[in-house]
């Protein structure tokens, strides 16, 4: 048995993760649940959005398919331990993959994207340390060589074994020359083991261009902390919503798969978020674990369900979270060979 963290989270996740769930449990493969109440409304009650009980826990077990969490306002509390940055450092996830891939029958802004981004999530910007001075305030950016060396190495690792053709390293090392001309100069190193991936650098404004206006012409993108959030969130446009985009937290030891989405308060508790993301996370997940026949089961019937016009409304559909759920597991079990 595989035992497994699941973290529903705040919003609509506990409504895409239920859903989630259903839908592996169809698969028939052993997998074992341990729940915890991490995020927001833990933050409401208790005082503490995650505790360090919770991150020992989640170590014992090593993987979690987590939902989306809410960030309370700056007006709401004076000191915030955000779970989604806590477990990244604590379980030194320094990988965040993301694939952007376009599906069948959405309305799309471009057809037939196919990226990956690679984005490093454990430096940067976000590390969250700012300080104070006289009339405003300062953001530290981290940039390390060897934390950069791993990055690239598993984005070269990962194009070699998926058949992935080109790497693009986008940056701004033109103002930002020792931050992110270490980022650039590591991954251009790290490149020349691998003469058989193309290599290109990028800086990101042009990137960002480019992805709306070709995005065919990228394959891999590795980038920095800020930038991969942007660009995913460029990424999710272009597929036609960021329901349909899962994403992988990876480290040496650990992972953690969600989607990269927010919460949605908005819409919580009316039955229509879109689950697609969560359960793309879900089929991650299960690669990882090396359940590869199931994870691709899973990812044809969603294409399938998709296929016969079974869609959330997010995307032009009138079915509800559960329902899509319970189609997908129909195309399971009529295709369970």
């Amino acid at each position: 048995m595989v035992k497994i963290a699941i973290i529903p989270g705040d919003g609509i996740g506990p409504e895409i993760v239920n859903a989630t769930l259903k839908v592996l449990d169809s698969l028939n493969i052993n997998l074992e649940y341990v729940f915890f109440d991490i995020g927001y409304n833990r933050l409401r009650k208790t005082g503490e959005a995650i505790s360090d009980d919770d991150i020992d826990a989640i170590k014992k077990i090593g993987i979690a398919l987590m939902g989306p969490v809410t960030t309370p306002k700056p007006s709401e509390v004076r000191k915030y331990r955000s779970p989604v940055l806590t477990l990244r450092k604590e379980l030194d996830l320094y990988v965040n993959l993301r694939p952007i891939k376009s599906l069948p029958n959405i309305p799309q802004a471009r057809k037939n994207v196919d990226i990956v981004i690679v984005r490093e999530n454990v430096e940067g910007l976000y590390c969250g340390v700012e300080r104070e001075f006289s009339g405003g305030y300062s953001a530290l950016l981290v940039t390390t060589k060897s934390n950069v060396e791993r990055l690239a190495e598993f984005a070269f690792k990962y194009a070699k074994n998926y058949s992935r053709k080109k790497i693009t390293v986008v940056h701004k090392a033109n103002v930002l020359r020792k931050t992110h001309g270490l980022f650039l100069e590591t991954c251009l190193n790290v490149a020349r083991k691998y003469p058989e991936i193309k290599v290109e650098d990028m800086h990101v404004d042009t990137a960002s261009m480019l992805m709306v206006l070709k995005p065919e012409i990228f394959d891999v993108i590795v980038t920095t902390n800020m930038f991969g959030d942007i660009l995913s969130g460029i990424g999710s446009a272009l597929v036609g919503s960021p329901g349909l985009v899962p994403s992988a937290n990876i480290g040496d030891e650990y992972a953690i798969f969600t989607p990269v989405h927010g919460s949605a308060p908005d819409i919580a508790g009316k039955n229509i978020a879109n689950p697609i993301a969560m359960m793309l996370s879900a089929k991650m997940m299960l690669e990882k674990l090396g359940f590869q026949h199931e994870a691709r089961r899973l990812e044809e019937a969603i294409i399938s369900a998709l296929k016969a016009n079974i869609k959330t409304p997010d995307i032009g559909g009138e079915y509800s979270t559960i329902e899509f759920a319970n189609a997908v597991i129909r195309f399971l079990k009529a295709h369970s060979n």
